[in-house]
């Protein structure tokens, strides 16, 4: 082998002799000839342009500790921004229970060792599922744009049908989400909203959902915070058509907004990011599907469900997997869809935020953030140029224009980031139709006093 560096233990398997050893194994000379497919003309004869290796521990604890401190985050500034991924509260308890060791690797688990995080899985769907008023969860998905593209995917086999009737208002990530999972064989129609109320244009859902359509999914909340009071009527339509009902909900309004299943939905889905789990650059992201105990739906879910089944032992119940065989793990190629990545270790969060909130805890919480969101929205309002665009119910988010001051919501944020604050989403590009306007995102972490500060800095700004 000759002399080599190695950088061990940082890459496991570096030591030569224990390279030796798996090469002689599978039959390789050496490391190339792993790489024999590979044609020649496309590998790299060059030298990659990377920093020699930290070879001890405390010099790399500081590298990475230097890069972190780089970063602007919310415990500096004062943070308004939402759009799917908020600022809550992240109870203490939740950590000390997800920082276990039998969780902390929390990637599912097989039959033979983990019945713990088995047992876990199945508390966290039971949680979920009574939040919902809804009967069957499956495991955590990946995030909440996964389970919204899954729920079509589920409505397509369900009604042998090939197209899906979104929102023109839905998170434009989640839209993008679910265009790349649908093709090539699922269309999307998308239906216009009311410029002056931000709900669904009910008249074009009229028009737009055909034989054609498997479901119409709404967001409720929506994307730009306002909730669809109208959306039984939507569900309705979708019943009477043959389509499915797709509610993609908050988690953290059902203590205080009607669950999905409560105003028609056939199938729910959204992300549990808001359930205890802190924002970690776009990780902390966890999917959710439900839907009613009905064997048509349930033989459609693509992931793995955890329920409770008999022993060998009379009178013993265990935590096992459910219809194993519906997943690609079980029929491999046949399978109706992939199954990967869990979030697991977010779903046991999930448990553990719900089973320390309970019912009046929800309540208490998303009164709290309807509260603040509306003492909100009125403070600001009141500054010369700002208006709040639509005049609907709204939960956690709402709109603000700045068309009235004359500067661009960039600049806007730009200043307000020079008093330490963190604004609302610039979202004209998204929809150039509102103008300059901006979603913003108050939750209950925020106090009446964060709320003067804000406005204070927008009115210097502007």
């Amino acid at each position: 082998m000759g002399k080599e560096k190695t950088v061990f233990p940082y890459i496991p398997n570096s030591v030569p002799e224990v390279k030796a050893v798996m090469l002689k194994e599978v039959g390789a000379r050496d490391e190339m000839d792993l790489y024999a497919e590979v044609p020649e003309r496309l590998r790299f004869k060059g030298k990659l342009r990377l920093p020699e290796p930290i070879l001890d521990e405390y010099s790399l604890r500081r590298h990475v500790e230097g890069l972190l401190g780089r970063n602007n985050n919310c415990n500096d500034y004062l943070n308004f921004l939402g759009a799917g991924c908020a600022q809550h509260l992240v109870p203490a308890v939740c950590d000390e229970i997800n920082g276990r060791g039998e969780f902390l690797t929390a990637y599912v688990g097989e039959s033979y060792a983990d019945h713990g995080k088995w047992q876990a899985l199945f508390e966290y769907c039971s949680l979920m599922g009574e939040l919902l008023d809804m009967d069957i969860l499956s495991c955590p998905l990946y995030d909440g744009g996964q389970a919204a593209a899954t729920s079509v995917r589920m409505a397509s086999r369900l009604t042998g049908r090939s197209e899906v009737v979104v929102p023109r208002q839905m998170n434009p990530e989640i839209k993008l989400v679910m265009r790349n999972y649908l093709k090539p064989d699922i269309s999307i129609k998308e239906v216009a909203f009311d410029p002056a109320t931000g709900m669904i244009d009910l008249e074009d859902v009229k028009k737009k959902v055909s034989s054609k359509t498997a479901a119409i999914i709404v967001e409720n909340p929506s994307y730009l915070g306002v909730l669809e009071s109208e959306a039984e009527e939507i569900g309705k339509i979708a019943r009477d058509r043959g389509a499915e009902f797709i509610v993609y909900t908050d988690p953290i309004s059902l203590g205080v907004v009607a669950p999905p299943s409560q105003y028609g939905a056939t199938i729910a889905c959204g992300d549990f990011h808001p359930l205890g789990i802190p924002m970690v650059a776009g990780g902390g992201q966890g999917g959710f599907i439900a839907t009613h105990d009905d064997m048509d739906y349930i033989s459609e879910f693509k992931d793995l469900m955890f329920g409770i089944t008999e022993t060998t032992e009379r009178g013993e119940y265990g935590f096992g997997e459910v219809l194993y065989d519906r997943t690609s793990y079980g029929s491999r190629e046949k399978g109706k869809e992939f199954t990967g990545t869990s979030t697991g270790i977010w779903a046991i969060t999930a448990a553990v935020y719900l089973s320390l909130m309970g019912p009046k805890g929800m309540e208490e919480t998303g009164r709290t953030i309807m509260q603040m969101s509306q003492y909100a929205s009125k403070e600001l309002e009141r500054i010369e140029g700002v208006s709040l665009k639509f005049p609907s119910p709204f939960f956690k988010e709402f709109v603000l224009s700045f068309d009235g001051t004359g500067k661009t919501v960039k600049k806007i944020n730009r200043g307000l980031l020079k008093h330490r604050v963190i604004g609302g989403k610039d979202i004209s590009r998204e929809f150039p139709e509102l103008g300059q306007s901006s979603l913003y995102c108050v939750t209950e972490t925020k106090t009446m006093a964060d709320i003067q500060r804000l406005v204070g800095a927008i009115k210097e700004v502007v």
